[in-house]
């Protein structure tokens, strides 16, 4: 292998996400990778900088031209990944001759509104995906593409025609936009699978035909009037575009933050709480100030147990003056649930405070001007580690180790990491002025572009 033609080669490869093929003399393939950037990540084995994987030495000394394939996003990059691997079956590839040993999507077919899952178990007569080695890159295309084709994750027996549906009220899944409600009987039997054969085809690389299929009824839809589901439409073709943006797949890689099962450890908070059923929506609130200036408030969003981030929110505090967290926690949380009572949104099943029973009662008292109930209210104390609820007297000390409490850390860590944040960001502006602020963003959309949540 001439190394030095084939570095030059590589760096005319695109510095943008796809999979790369590298090969041996006689052409036959001997790996297939995928990157965020293609150039660097090839250049990187050239290097020697992928040396520590196994046999990657012995595939090195065989390798004698690399191909690529750039593709449109992250998304697609896994994606094509893994319908190569299972073509190609490349020699230093992971074996995946067993593919119980790793995770798939499986769609079910069987059914009259489909399900879609994730899982190392398909059953029978299922149509299956896979198996994908990155498993916490499938979990962040999962959701992306929940968002797009809105299909159900849950376990319910759905039936077309069933009474029930009538009668059942949309999980919080279908408030925010990430599926169709068959449960509830928002959805035929027909637009359904019709979302559901979109996503197939996207599965399977015919990202192009689902964007013209979406067009045409985009179009269709508005010749006939029906400019809600026009914009439907429009909403679901704006966010297949968005799955190029950079940084947007580590949004949704981020639940590998909590290193437990989100739904085991739900589970376990509703036993140690006391809780009638575990929580799909929790929201964490939390202040940063130093000194009683540029106060703020964060409020992050969890749907079972990973954070939504379209659902953060930050605040200026505007109605305190110097230090007083008490005052600034009952701001943040009247201001925010009034919103949402006026709005008709979905209160959350478990609002998470910072601090102790002094912050838990802000937070009670700011509810209460709002006019909302969350099903529960509690404050979780740092150091101690206690639990504070409403109602109840003495703290909740759940052991280290349990899952319930690692799960009430990762949201009351995320709303300080948010605050901080948005705390620091004008803290720069007031000292350094807009440019320097301007300067440091820019630095970072180097790395990676984070997605802006709102000011209310």
């Amino acid at each position: 292998m001439d190394i030095q033609a084939l570095t030059d080669r590589i760096k005319k490869f695109p510095a943008a996400p796809g999979v790369y093929i590298m090969k041996d003399a006689e052409g036959r393939v001997l790996y297939v990778g995928k990157s965020v950037s293609i150039r660097n990540r090839v250049l990187s084995y050239l290097r020697g900088g992928e040396a520590a994987r196994p046999n990657i030495n012995v595939m090195m000394e065989k390798l004698a031209d690399v191909d690529f394939i750039e593709t449109p996003s992250e998304v697609d990059a896994l994606l094509a990944e893994q319908r190569l691997i299972r073509d190609m079956r490349p020699k230093y590839n992971v074996d995946l001759k067993d593919d119980k040993s790793y995770p798939c999507i499986e769609i079910r077919g069987r059914e009259d509104f489909p399900q879609v899952l994730v899982t190392r178990n398909p059953h029978s007569g299922s149509k299956v995906y896979g198996p994908f080695t990155d498993a916490e890159g499938l979990r962040a295309a999962y959701a992306l593409l929940q968002r797009i084709f809105k299909f159900r994750v849950c376990s319910l027996d759905i039936r077309e025609g069933d009474p029930k549906n009538a009668r059942r009220r949309p999980c919080l899944y279908y408030y925010i936009k990430s599926c169709l409600a068959p449960c509830a009987g928002r959805v035929t039997k027909e637009e359904y699978r019709a979302s559901i054969k979109g996503f197939r085809q996207f599965l399977e690389g015919r990202r192009a035909r689902v964007v013209r299929g979406l067009e045409k009824e985009m179009a269709a839809a508005a010749e006939h009037l029906e400019f809600e589901k026009a914009a439907e439409i429009r909403d679901r073709l704006r966010a297949i575009q968005s799955l190029s943006k950079r940084g947007l797949f580590g949004d949704y890689a981020h639940v590998g933050a909590l290193e437990v099962d989100p739904r085991k450890a739900l589970g376990e908070l509703a036993r140690r709480l006391g809780l009638d059923e575990p929580p799909r929506l929790i929201e964490g609130v939390d202040i940063a100030t130093i000194g009683g200036s540029d106060s703020v408030g964060s409020v992050v969003t969890f749907v079972d147990g990973k954070p939504f981030k379209k659902g953060y929110r930050k605040y200026k505090i505007k109605k305190v003056k110097g230090t007083d967290d008490y005052a600034s926690i009952r701001e943040v949380v009247y201001r925010r649930y009034r919103r949402l009572v006026a709005e008709g949104g979905f209160l959350p099943d478990f609002l998470l405070v910072d601090g102790g029973p002094g912050q838990l009662s802000a937070a009670l008292e700011g509810l209460e001007r709002a006019g909302a109930r969350p099903r529960k209210v509690a404050s979780l104390a740092k150091r101690e580690e206690l639990v504070f609820l409403e109602g109840r007297g003495e703290p909740v000390e759940l052991p280290r180790t349990s899952a319930a409490l690692k799960v009430l850390q990762f949201v009351r860590d995320e709303a300080h990491r948010f605050a901080q944040s948005y705390h620091h960001t004008l803290r720069s502006k007031r000292f350094f002025g807009k440019e320097s602020v301007k300067v440091g963003k820019l630095a970072r959309a180097g790395r990676q572009t984070k997605r802006r949540a709102k000011t209310e």
